[in-house]
């Protein structure tokens, strides 16, 4: 390749006289990624381009991301971790993936790498939203873009994060109480209702909880008489639904849950107790993943709302278009709906999670 572009230079160099002409040349390449074990870093990386200058070819840097994944405590969030590694490769953006285990420590020890190894632009998925303020205004002395995917973070100097991309989660919770409101319409109160919330004070458990409990209050039938948080895990919401089911099984005729996994297990603990999810208990749940998705053909869940997990094309446009010079929106909302027991078994192949 270099050969070729020796001869295409020589060529130009016929063309003009000396010195009347300053050429660039860009070629590109891939290598695979890289995967630093010591710290669970994943990299995705692609071969740098390369430049001419003068009559000398060199190696271009790449953009390198410092990406601060908040955990793996679900599908969705694996999903989520997948579809951010494929875009990078994709687009030839060098990925530093960190996994904070649920720490928001151990994130701020990420971020303060990434701000070290002097990365183009730091990502976050925040485990909870407070909080963030020292170390984004840390960030910020150095210059280095910051771009918040998936959860918010409360902050009183908007400009110390560029762009937020994810969900709207109190539109989730609004269409959660949607249905509920239409399902149960006619039926006679009171309807007793548990809440499965995920992480405490994370975006997605404060914001959806808003949501529904809006919506619901409109129907005086409709009451919440238990809402306990369950950490967006199976094992938690197995857990907290059988506590729920030994307190409250004769008033519980729905269950909201903040996410599939919470759902799902919580269906093991209904079936443990002799009841039969999605009869006995209407059932409503957020993400989309496959496994709700199969529940819902089987009965078991009466409702699941969209909250979209494939946010890696969105991170890798907005990271190209910033370091072109091009303005971002503050918010970036993803395209999320809701789907119900009737409509899941044509939706079901097309999950891609």
């Amino acid at each position: 390749m270099l050969e070729k572009v020796g001869e295409f230079m020589g060529k130009l160099a016929k063309l003009v006289t000396a010195g009347a002409m300053v050429l660039f040349i860009m070629l590109s390449g891939c290598e695979t990624g890289q995967e630093n074990t010591e710290r669970s870093a994943m990299i995705s990386s692609n071969e740098p381009t390369l430049q001419a200058a003068g009559n000398e070819i060199v190696p271009a840097r790449s953009i390198v991301v410092g990406f601060s994944q908040l955990g793996s405590e679900s599908d969705w969030r694996r999903a989520n971790t997948r579809s951010i590694q494929e875009a990078a490769k994709e687009t030839g953006i060098q990925l530093i993936l960190e996994n904070a285990e649920q720490s928001q420590e151990k994130q701020f020890e990420a971020i303060r790498a990434f701000v070290k190894q002097k990365v183009d632009v730091i990502a976050i998925a925040p485990v909870v939203e407070k909080g963030w303020e020292p170390i984004l205004r840390e960030v910020k002395q150095v210059g280095i873009p910051v771009i918040i995917t998936d959860r918010l973070v409360e902050v009183s100097d908007p400009s110390l994060y560029v762009s937020y991309i994810g969900s709207d989660f109190y539109e989730e919770g609004r269409m959660a109480g949607k249905y509920v409101m239409d399902k149960l319409l006619h039926a006679e109160g009171p309807i007793g209702i548990v809440e499965l919330k995920g992480t405490e004070g994370s975006t997605p458990s404060l914001s959806r909880g808003k949501g529904f409990h809006d919506v619901i209050k409109q129907n005086p039938n409709l009451q919440v008489v238990e809402s306990e948080y369950a950490n967006f895990t199976v094992e938690q919401g197995n857990k907290v639904m059988r506590e729920l089911l030994e307190r409250r099984s004769k008033e519980i005729r729905v269950l909201f849950a903040h996410n599939d996994d919470m759902a799902l297990g919580a269906i093991e603990a209904i079936e443990a107790y002799g009841l039969k999810p999605g009869k006995d208990i209407v059932i409503v749940s957020v993400d989309g993943t496959r496994k709700a998705f199969e529940r819902m053909v089987a009965g078991n869940i009466n409702s699941v709302v969209e909250c979209n997990p494939l946010l890696g094309p969105y991170l890798m446009q907005a990271v190209k278009e910033m370091l072109d010079g091009r303005t971002l929106p503050k918010r970036i909302v993803t395209p999320e709906r809701i789907f119900t027991e009737v409509t899941a078994h044509n939706e079901l192949n097309n999950r891609m999670y």
